[in-house]
């Protein structure tokens, strides 16, 4: 008998952040299990299915982005009824506490016998979702958080990827099981390479969509205070990339920053490689799989002491914290790491060895495999 799992995603490939990234690695590692994923289309060019990997992947609704994303609690708990009777899902797995976790969640409600997985994997603060109803609380209040708080009083386990994430949850009022699962990175794509000495700007690189969270406009300013030859490069696009082009062109760095827009995930490490160090100013961080992605290539990193970034950076020792919303302290960063091969050549061996052992998809995806299994009937 096959041992099926429903996943509910928001997203999915080739839609890629963090946590598409996690299903996608964590499945094709447990091939003893039988996953579907309901997730919105999203774009109208993506087909209502495929395989990708080891998951069948079920696209609902028209193609309309936000339209498709907020009428999925219905379509996907729709669409999920009707894979049940054919598959009859033993455990639902929703990634993130998003659009798919209300579907995941009603699906729940209305199957009490399934057992529902809730990964946090957010990256955003709570209060980013009051921007649903034009940031005001009491609307928040009442029109959004009792839908937010669904999956997390539904769920019969709960996994976060970091220890800022699993506060969250307890602040929410979770009582059931909740273990550190954090993301990983493929140590066989990213992975550190001889890197022979150009001359030239230095290269600081930083990945990110370009939303105010991810802090690329601290980055930026930053290049203000920097008193040597330097090229930013940002790899990325998202809603913010015409403010921060016209920032770039306000403060005469257009000689400076290079926005390279989205970067095929398998060409990701050639850019690690060329940087001398990466950098992300972030405001609020699940995670941070780029920073993994970056020490794994042997490449240093600069971030703040937000979210799960404390998890992993070390400070002086897997790498150097800025100041949130401070180019100035930014740019002192990046001098220092930049001043010391000594420095450089600590934090990135340090890196390393942290990625190695505790960040590869191997051991991530066994520890949540351990966790379907206590709940498998």
């Amino acid at each position: 008998m096959s041992k099926n799992i429903l996943i509910f995603s928001t997203a999915y490939f080739p839609l890629v952040g963090g946590a598409e990234v996690a299903a996608k690695e964590i499945t094709q590692r447990l091939p003893d299990w039988q996953f579907d994923l309901i997730t919105a289309r999203i774009k109208s060019g993506l087909k209502k299915f495929e395989r990708i990997g080891n998951i069948n992947v079920y696209r609902v609704g028209l193609g309309l982005g936000f339209l498709d994303k907020f009428l999925l609690p219905i379509t996907g708990y729709l669409k999920a009824r009707q894979l049940n009777k054919k598959n009859n899902y033993q455990i639902i797995w929703s990634v993130m506490a998003s659009q798919a976790g209300v579907a995941a969640a009603f699906f729940k409600i209305f199957h009490s016998q399934k057992k529902l997985v809730l990964t946090l994997q957010e990256g955003d603060k709570e209060e980013h979702l009051k921007r649903y109803v034009f940031g005001l609380g009491f609307l928040y209040k009442f029109l959004i958080r009792p839908w937010h708080l669904l999956p997390f009083r539904n769920a019969d386990a709960i996994t976060a990827i970091s220890s800022d994430l699993k506060k969250r949850a307890l602040e929410n009022g979770v009582k059931v099981p909740i273990k550190i699962i954090p993301n990983a990175v493929d140590l066989k794509l990213f992975r550190p390479k001889e890197k022979a000495a150009v001359s030239g700007p230095k290269i600081i690189l930083t990945v990110s969509r370009l939303v105010k969270k991810n802090g690329v406009d601290d980055l930026i300013k930053a290049g203000q205070y920097l008193n040597f030859d330097f090229k930013i490069l940002i790899i990325g696009v998202g809603p913010d990339e015409s403010k921060l082009k016209k920032l770039t062109k306000k403060l005469n760095l257009e000689n400076r920053v290079e926005f390279l827009g989205q970067v095929e995930y398998s060409n990701l490490p050639d850019y690690y490689h060329r940087a001398n160090v990466f950098v992300r100013p972030s405001l609020s961080e699940g995670l941070g799989n780029v920073f993994l992605e970056a020490m794994a290539c042997g490449t240093p990193i600069i971030g703040t002491p937000v979210g799960g970034i404390p998890d992993f950076l070390i400070e002086r020792e897997t790498g150097l914290f800025c100041q949130t919303g401070n180019p100035k302290s930014v740019a002192q960063k990046i001098e220092e790491i930049l001043a010391s091969e000594s420095l450089r050549e600590n934090l990135i061996k340090n890196g390393l060895e942290i990625v190695r052992e505790k960040y590869n998809w191997d051991n991530i995806a066994r520890q949540m495999e351990g966790v379907y299994d206590k709940l498998y009937c």
